[in-house]
């Protein structure tokens, strides 16, 4: 059933990013809005759907068209949250019982061995028994508004498909990382637009893929699904390797950092990008191999109850704040194409 919700609010917020992409930006909204109110984990989609909208506004002007188009998909929004909230706004306790279901902030900063940024920080520092609920609290809030605030503002000044979908990225990263209360399956949530580019990056975004698979690899023990695991993510490794071409799509062009690295040859003339990620990649691979066979094939140390699906999660919390600074660098990066401008006005 859990799973089943997850699928219904990615699928609402799937169709949003279809809206929008085919410039049906209210159908997007009206979307978008239905995942929002089935599950409240879509927050972690929301800032770039809202800076997507409000900057192609902007460019539009807010005095003509610009303004009318926004007062249009104000209306969409707050229609679509009167009616779904309407059976709850007869009773006010009512509906603040909801809100306090929706953000259950006294269960503390994080549950589990989940792969971000508190639940690995833990493993030395205990940020939970140092500081107090409101101030984990706030700190949460600070570090995931500043994960997210540069690709939002990027996306906001200059508003385009491509840079929406690397936002929905970062976005959902950068939540995923550092928000309050987050579970392992949240990742999917940030797999959803990674999705998206696999035509694009197919190199980056196959891996992101696998290792979002395996980050999940605790909770599908628990659930009795090592077999599926292992049958999908052999799949989808030989799929990643045969017809997507991933391992064959490593240079600085595919990688789409080849005006960064331009920049940078003259310090580092003798670095090479395409042997750098083939080796890490392949690395990545086999250690997921062997932490997955020693997790579902060996009992760990009675000291160490947690020693596997803690290695998992630092693993995989290592390659999500990679994966975080590659999407941020190629979208921070990206010169807007006047194609793309022409686009959005």
């Amino acid at each position: 059933m859990v799973i089943f919700n997850n699928c219904v609010s990615l699928g609402f917020a799937l169709w949003g990013v279809l809206g929008l992409a085919l410039g049906w930006d209210l159908c997007g909204s009206l979307a978008f809005c239905l995942a929002l109110n089935y599950k409240q984990m879509e927050l972690y989609h929301a800032l770039p759907f809202f800076c997507y909208l409000l900057g192609k506004c902007t460019r539009k002007g807010l005095t003509g068209k610009g303004l009318t188009h926004l007062l249009k998909i104000a209306g969409t929004v707050a229609a679509s949250f009167a009616l779904c909230w309407l059976p709850f706004l007869a009773d006010p306790a009512q509906a603040l019982q909801v809100l306090r279901r929706l953000f259950p902030v006294d269960r503390g900063l994080f549950e589990d061995k989940v792969a971000n940024t508190w639940c690995s920080l833990s493993v030395l520092v205990k940020v939970k028994n140092l500081l107090l609920p409101q101030t984990q609290l706030r700190l949460s809030f600070a570090a995931t508004l500043l994960a997210v605030l540069p690709s939002c503002i990027k996306l906001f000044v200059h508003p385009s498909v491509r840079g929406f979908k690397l936002a929905l990225v970062t976005c959902s990263l950068g939540f995923f990382l550092f928000s309050f209360q987050v579970h392992e399956k949240s990742i999917l949530l940030a797999a959803l637009p990674v999705c998206l580019l696999i035509s694009e990056i197919p190199f980056i975004s196959t891996w992101f893929l696998q290792v979002t698979t395996f980050s999940m690899l605790p909770l599908l023990l628990k659930d009795g699904l090592l077999l599926p695991y292992i049958v999908t993510s052999l799949a989808f490794l030989l799929i990643s390797i045969t017809l997507l071409s991933a391992l064959e799509q490593t240079s600085e062009e595919d990688l789409k950092l080849k005006q960064l690295f331009t920049r940078r040859r003259k310090h580092m003339p003798r670095f090479n990008a395409p042997l750098l990620a083939k080796s890490g990649y392949i690395l990545s691979v086999l250690c997921m191999a062997v932490l997955s066979f020693l997790s579902a094939a060996l009992s760990p140390p009675a000291r160490l109850p947690d020693l596997f699906p803690v290695a998992i999660s630092l693993f995989s919390y290592v390659h999500f704040v990679g994966f975080l600074i590659y999407f941020n660098t190629i979208h921070l990066t990206e010169l807007p194409s006047k194609k793309t401008q022409k686009k959005t006005n």
